[in-house]
């Protein structure tokens, strides 16, 4: 008991040190029965509607599109060739040569001059999320700032915004309209975290050629609204250990959360700034939204606080809590050439998250101007197809009591770049004839097999006499209505194919269990 006492008292202060912090810094939250310490979020409930949905598109869009060159764009642009400590030579980013040959040097054309040219002229965004909502997306979520520090919300706190400048347009209002129009709910992405250490190329210098030594336009101090002052020596980790940085980022981001109240904010990183500053904002969107039910995202295992997010990664198992990937169908921003994902690889990397208790946030890549690429509206009909045919074994499923079966899962599974979370795999993987994953709605059990195979299906998870082993009543091919020949003994459950299958890969028999 004297045990049990002490733990409590020690759980107690902690909790009562972070929320006193928390108020010594001048971070107001929103009333409410969540509280910026761990033990207070935990009390967290996740929303049905999350639960649920299973699939959301993502615009990863802004600024950093209209250079056609990819992701970081803001940043890689600042580093040219240079020497290591141990003189090593490195040569100058692809950015800062494709800046260097199309705009000219960053001491005198910055990212500060890439930003006017963003016009998002051709960018409708009622007709994009009516599309969305017929490819199967039951959430949008929207960029809300990248790294770049350009807001895409009408902020009174950042000059450096989209009503402003560049499409001079509310772009995460927009958005939030044509959202809610269609039914979806709505989400932002924040990334401003690590925009204060992440941007500090820009107040260097080339170190090599004959521009050395002539300082970037980061370097003028009449920018720093847009490029951050400069960090002290030694902060240099993804989030800055700067407290003024720190309360400018809850401003901001507070800003965002109460001017546009949306059903999930993701974060892009594990808990900003890992103390009372990311807890007291979790607990003002979780305060100002608890009617509702909204979802936080970071990058960062959840114990039950919010949806753990894995980008271009997947859980290797089911999760006891709901989690999320976010990826992308091809490189995070527009650039010329890249290759994207199959409709097939978006598919079965949905079945395979769904199965193990996730959820998919699929990034959707915009041109500069706006619109898709026909390329891409090709592979969003490939999946808006499977989607007719097959959604109800998505849309409101549950883990099985296995995730799946197969020859794929003896072998070894390469871990995902972004392995944030424990066991974190890639997010697209082959599959082999005969893997199997499982999700469930009721008494109603779906099988999907992920690659396409001649001859009957093999089901050893559904033997009347193994573990996992139910009786089935029934067996049904979604999209189908042929008359599907099945049996079941004590070591396997086997489906007949019929000889007319549908036409994408990973077709799905809804089985009915006793």
């Amino acid at each position: 008991m004297k045990k049990r006492i002490i733990c409590v008292w020690m759980l107690c202060t902690v909790c009562i040190g972070q929320i006193v912090q928390a108020q010594s810094l001048d971070l107001p939250m929103a009333e409410g029965p969540f509280k910026p310490s761990d033990a207070s979020l935990q009390e967290y409930a996740y929303p049905e509607w999350f639960r649920d949905a299973k699939f959301g598109i993502w615009s990863h869009w802004g600024p950093q599109a209209v250079p056609r060159q990819g992701d970081w764009y803001a940043r890689n642009m600042y580093i040219g060739a240079y020497k290591d400590k141990e003189g090593h030579m490195h040569e100058a980013s692809e950015q800062y040569q494709h800046h260097l040959e199309h705009y000219g040097h960053p001491s005198k054309f910055g990212y500060k001059d890439i930003i006017p040219l963003w016009k998002a002229e051709r960018w409708n965004p009622e007709k994009l999320m009516k599309l969305y909502k017929r490819v199967g997306a039951k959430y949008f979520v929207s960029m809300g700032t990248h790294h770049d520090n350009f807001f895409l919300w009408n902020s009174k706190l950042n000059k450096w915004n989209a009503v402003n400048m560049g499409p001079k347009k509310d772009v995460v209002g927009l958005w939030q309209k044509a959202a809610k129009k269609e039914g979806l709910f709505f989400g932002v992405s924040e990334h401003l975290g690590a925009s204060y250490t992440w941007y500090q190329k820009a107040h260097q210098a080339d170190q090599l050629g004959e521009m050395a030594g002539v300082p970037y336009d980061g370097q003028n101090s009449a920018y720093w609204d847009l490029y951050h002052e400069p960090t002290e020596p030694g902060d240099t980790g993804w989030y800055t250990n700067n407290p003024k940085f720190q309360k400018e980022w809850y401003d901001r981001i507070r800003e965002l959360i109460d001017n546009y109240h949306p059903d999930l904010l993701y974060s892009d990183g594990a808990l900003p700034f890992g103390n009372d500053v990311g807890r007291s904002l979790i607990a003002h969107y979780y305060n100002q939204g608890a009617q509702n039910g909204v979802v936080y995202n970071c990058k960062e295992r959840s114990d039950g606080r919010w949806v753990a997010d894995f980008e271009r990664g997947s859980a290797d198992g089911i999760q006891k809590y709901p989690w999320q990937t976010d990826t992308s169908i091809g490189d995070w921003y527009y650039r010329t050439g890249q290759k994207y994902k199959s409709a097939k690889e978006v598919v079965q990397m949905l079945v395979d998250i769904v199965s193990k208790n996730g959820n998919l946030l699929l990034n959707v890549v915009q041109t500069p101007e706006g619109d898709l690429e026909k390329d891409v509206l090709d592979i969003l009909e490939g999946i808006a197809l499977w989607m007719d045919d097959n959604g109800e074994a998505i849309y409101g499923t549950r883990p099985w009591k296995v995730f799946g079966e197969g020859p794929s899962l003896g072998g070894p599974e390469e871990k995902s770049q972004f392995h944030h979370i424990a066991n974190a795999v890639k997010d697209v993987r082959e599959y082999l004839p005969g893997d199997l994953r499982f999700t469930i709605k009721g008494n109603e059990l779906f099988v999907f097999n992920m690659e396409k195979s001649e001859g009957p299906i093999t089901i050893k998870s559904l033997g009347l006499k193994t573990a996992t082993g139910q009786k089935v009543k029934s067996v049904k091919l979604l999209g189908s209505k042929e008359k599907i020949e099945w049996t079941q003994n004590d070591e396997v459950l086997r489906i007949e194919q019929p000889k007319d299958l549908p036409k994408y890969d990973t077709a799905v028999f809804a089985l009915e269990l006793n």
